[in-house]
């Protein structure tokens, strides 16, 4: 009976153990896109491309094509820009999916533009991105994004 009870024990120690490492990527993985689109899209740091995109990254946005090239010229031309208009993003999740060292993710995006405290425009995608794990942690390998409404 004691060896019984020790099976059960392990058994369940080794699913929640599971469960743990299964949430702790899912969280990974929001994490990803919540700070990829503030330091790459709000705060225009060129670097953040090697932190959050592989190389060969992809961003499908609105029937164009930009590579990692097109994104460093877009972002170099857009951190000399002296704007005072600073982008809010805020996410709202609707699925993730994990296999292995790959994973895809569904979520709304919606950015608030403001300049000081008056929101002067606001837009809003329906957007999804495949992930891969590295030894650096997960990166972003495609974006997808489209113009939603509200």
């Amino acid at each position: 009976m004691k060896r019984i009870f020790q099976v059960v024990i392990i058994l369940f120690a080794s699913a929640a153990l599971g469960q743990k490492s299964v949430a702790s990527d899912e969280d990974q993985i929001k994490a990803l896109i919540v700070n990829s689109f503030q330091e790459i899209f709000s705060d225009m740091d060129l670097q953040a491309l090697e932190t959050y995109c592989t190389e060969d990254f992809l961003l499908l946005e609105t029937g164009e094509v930009w590579d990692m090239e097109k994104m460093r010229y877009y972002l170099k031309q857009a951190g000399e820009q002296k704007t005072k208009v600073k982008r809010i993003n805020s996410f709202k999740f609707i699925k993730i999916e994990i296999e292995g060292n790959m994973a895809w993710v569904a979520y709304h995006n919606k950015a608030e533009f403001t300049v000081g405290d008056e929101v002067v425009r606001e837009m809003n995608w329906l957007e999804s991105a495949t992930a891969i794990q590295t030894e650096e942690g997960w990166k972003l390998q495609l974006l997808h994004s489209t113009v939603a409404k509200e």
